[in-house]
């Protein structure tokens, strides 16, 4: 749980960042494409997040994506949105928050007001229901290259707090079935006392 409080040092830090009306066009519409043409859930638009705003365009550093991936599925709501909303804020502070928030709900919006009128017609289309199909293929193959690259660069950090949490939340959740939001709270809490041993030792923040 270290990536959470780093994150959110990061946010603070960033909360004034002044920026023109080119750089705010810039951002929805990138949130906005991403959004759009992402299918499969909140982890699917997490690496292509990071091929946008840290390969591409430069604006934020791998670190700071993977502790805003943390902060964004701790909290409450949909990956995708807290994630966006977390990148906004970074970029530009609250105006940057809302833009990237209104650009990710938009697409889906859209989509499923008009999804609501033809559902009927399209819901047993053998087309469709092979497209569908596809795409969770697709998903599988995404949501896996998103857990490579992360674990990847916690084993890379030698962290080896957050090598023994990952591998313990797995098995909880894979083997013990327990409930998703019962590991997060228990993994924040044993993150949070990990950093309360650490000030008090004077050591600061330690990834």
């Amino acid at each position: 749980m270290a990536q959470w409080y780093l994150a959110a040092d990061y946010i603070l830090e960033a909360g004034s960042v002044k920026r023109d009306g080119a750089f705010y066009r810039k951002l929805f519409w990138t949130m906005f494409k991403l959004s759009a043409f992402t299918f499969g859930g909140g982890y699917v638009i997490v690496p292509l997040m990071k091929k946008q705003f840290v390969d591409g365009l430069g604006w934020l550093d791998e670190q700071e994506m993977l502790n805003y991936t943390a902060l964004a599925q701790s909290a409450p709501g949909a990956v995708a949105v807290n994630a966006s909303v977390l990148i906004g804020f970074r970029l530009a502070g609250w105006k940057g928050a809302l833009l990237s928030a209104a650009a990710t709900i938009l697409p889906p919006l859209l989509l499923l007001s008009v999804l609501t009128y033809i559902y009927e017609a399209i819901v047993d289309n053998r087309v469709v229901a092979g497209l569908l199909r596809g795409m969770q293929a697709g998903v599988c193959a995404v949501i896996i290259q998103v857990v490579m690259e992360m674990g990847g660069t916690t084993i890379r950090e030698k962290n080896g707090f957050g090598c023994v949490v990952m591998v313990a939340v797995f098995l909880a959740v894979a083997f013990l079935d327990l409930h998703v939001l019962a590991v997060i709270v228990i993994a924040a809490l044993i993150g949070f006392v990990r950093m309360l041993f650490i000030f008090r030792k004077g050591g600061g923040v330690r990834r």
